[in-house]
């Protein structure tokens, strides 16, 4: 089969209503690694600003930011030392109001994270509250008291690994921390709690954000009486203490819905806004349908079926086809295959083939599925994940479990714009992850001119899916076909796509139906009729479609 010209719709305008997001691609951006702008080493909000015009030309809905607030870094952000501050690494509040003006001008919504599990151990909320056990505060963390022989209160383990309860003296107390034991957990339950997060969510909204991801928002509440996690009795991979339990009491509990129907509350006052929720664990099938059940509570979630899969396999992808049934009730899904916690899906699941192939078939994949697609910066031009050395490594978990897990800093090294200039042109000085000498000649610059760069490609895609309504918003039916192929339909009669993906290594044969026109194709240039070779996807419409 070899397709030369493909036909693509016309594109539809997209209106502006409460609902943008449903079918919307939106765009990660890490923000200490997209782009320097003051020669420190580290990205910023004014270096994001001035590269908004490249997510722009994607064709995506909006951009997602990583955190920015105010943090000791420890572990980059995600501990929260001011949820309504900019830390100076990043900028100023002035600085995040000209990013959210210019995305607007260029037609982007603005979504960022929200941390309200944990927060650092350098908040003043936290600070105050560890003074003793009667302070305004002494209760907005979870405190508890040691066992009768000086042992913690339970069992839980950190994800970060060691126990998930640290000894504070002052206190005479343990707090607990699912993460770092520089990000004790807040007490979500405690109604005060919820009323400052509630502020914080409604000061960035006032600033003009159009949305929130909630980060581990399934660790905000835990179980009370504090019951020890039972074991893991099963044999699999561990790398952490972690993974010898269930976490079926440290996390997940009931109420945290609750919470999410206030957030909502808050939202909907202002319209037009996208709540999604990251959810991992073993209980994350059941908590995302919990978090997004009926119109009260977030608009989406996503979970980490893709981002730590070991190989793209087709059971894998229909697994996650049944997890979001298209019926009323039901929430909408989110996907994405890389971000800045899991190791580039192009490394993952590429197992010996073309790095190139791999990243198109899987860009052209992620716009074909049912529900929002994220795209982590650097996807877009194919990245393989960035080899740190040992002596470069900064991540806490990559530094603990070295070397058996990598840990996320591969993931998040430094976005190359520039080919011929000092660290891709990301920073005139040496930045805080180096420039993977691999992703130099995978620039933005130098793919920009080539038509048939795997940048122009996402481009293209990108466009396809905004232009059919099928691939946006439409159902999804499976279609068997024997394996390694992956074939489904978007969409309904006049109007449906037949999707078709060949995830295996070698040449598989198959013929798309009669009279049926190809839309799209990625990795088919010369393919004889009736095959499909490793690696290669293809969309179709329906005669008359």
């Amino acid at each position: 089969m070899n397709v030369q010209t493909l036909s693509v719709a016309s594109p539809t305008p997209q209106a502006e209503d409460a609902e943008w997001w449903r079918g919307a691609v939106l765009y990660q951006v890490y923000p200490r690694s997209f782009a320097d702008s003051d020669g420190d080493g580290i990205g910023d909000l004014p270096g994001i600003t001035a590269h908004l015009d490249h997510i722009a030309s994607l064709g995506v809905d909006g951009v997602w930011l990583s955190p920015f607030f105010t943090s000791p870094m420890k572990d980059f952000g995600y501990d929260v030392s001011d949820y309504c501050g900019v830390d100076p690494v990043f900028g100023t509040l002035a600085d995040f109001d000209t990013l959210v003006a210019r995305a607007h001008e260029l037609g982007l919504k603005v979504i960022i994270d929200q941390v309200f599990s944990h927060a650092s151990d350098a908040h003043p909320w936290f600070v105050e509250s560890r003074r003793d056990a009667s302070n305004p505060k002494a209760d907005w963390f979870v405190w508890a008291d040691a066992k009768p022989d000086g042992s913690p209160p339970s069992n839980w383990q950190s994800v970060f690994g060691g126990a998930a309860w640290t000894w504070d003296a002052r206190r005479g107390q343990y707090y607990l921390h699912n993460f770092l034991k520089e990000q004790p957990d807040l007490n979500v339950r405690n109604l005060e709690v919820q009323e400052a997060l509630l502020a914080s969510a409604r000061f960035w909204l006032d600033r003009g954000v159009d949305g929130f991801r909630f980060d581990a928002i399934n660790f905000a509440m835990h179980d009370p009486d504090l019951t020890d996690n039972p074991p893991v009795l099963t044999l699999g991979k561990r790398t952490r203490p972690f993974d010898f339990q269930h976490h079926f009491h440290n996390q997940s509990h009931g109420d945290i819905t609750v919470f999410l129907t206030r957030l909502r509350r808050l939202t909907d006052s202002y319209g037009g806004r996208f709540l999604v929720a990251e959810v991992g664990g073993e209980q994350a099938e059941r908590e995302m349908q919990a978090y997004t059940a009926g119109p009260d509570l977030l608009n989406s979630a996503y979970g980490f079926l893709y981002l730590y899969a070991e190989r793209l396999q087709t059971e894998l992808i229909q697994h996650g086809m049944t997890l979001w049934p298209a019926e009323t009730g039901r929430g909408w899904p989110s996907w994405t295959f890389s971000n800045h916690d899991a190791p580039r899906a192009v490394s993952r699941w590429a197992e010996g083939r073309d790095l190139k192939a791999m990243a198109e078939m899987s860009l052209l994949l992620l716009m074909a599925l049912r529900g929002n697609a994220f795209i982590y910066q650097g996807e877009e031009l194919g990245l393989p994940q960035g080899n740190v050395p040992f002596d470069r490594l900064v991540d806490p978990e990559a530094i603990a479990n070295w070397p058996a897990t990598l840990g996320r800093d591969g993931a998040r090294t430094p976005m190359p714009w520039h080919a011929d200039q000092s660290h891709a042109g990301f920073s005139t000085t040496e930045p805080w992850l180096p420039v993977d000498p691999r992703h130099v000649p995978l620039s933005v610059d130098v793919q920009e001119h080539d038509p048939r760069s795997t940048l122009n490609v996402a481009r293209r895609l990108i466009r396809l899916r905004r232009n059919h309504s099928a691939l946006r918003v439409g159902n999804l039916t499976p279609v068997e076909a024997p394996e390694p192929l992956l074939v489904f339909e978007r969409g309904q009669s006049p109007t449906r796509l037949l999707c078709a993906f060949n995830l295996g290594h070698e040449t598989t044969a198959w013929s798309p139906p009669t009279s049926w026109r190809v839309v799209e194709a990625v990795n088919l240039d010369g393919a004889p009729a009736g095959t499909l070779p490793p690696l290669a996807g293809l969309l179709l419409a329906e005669p008359d479609g």
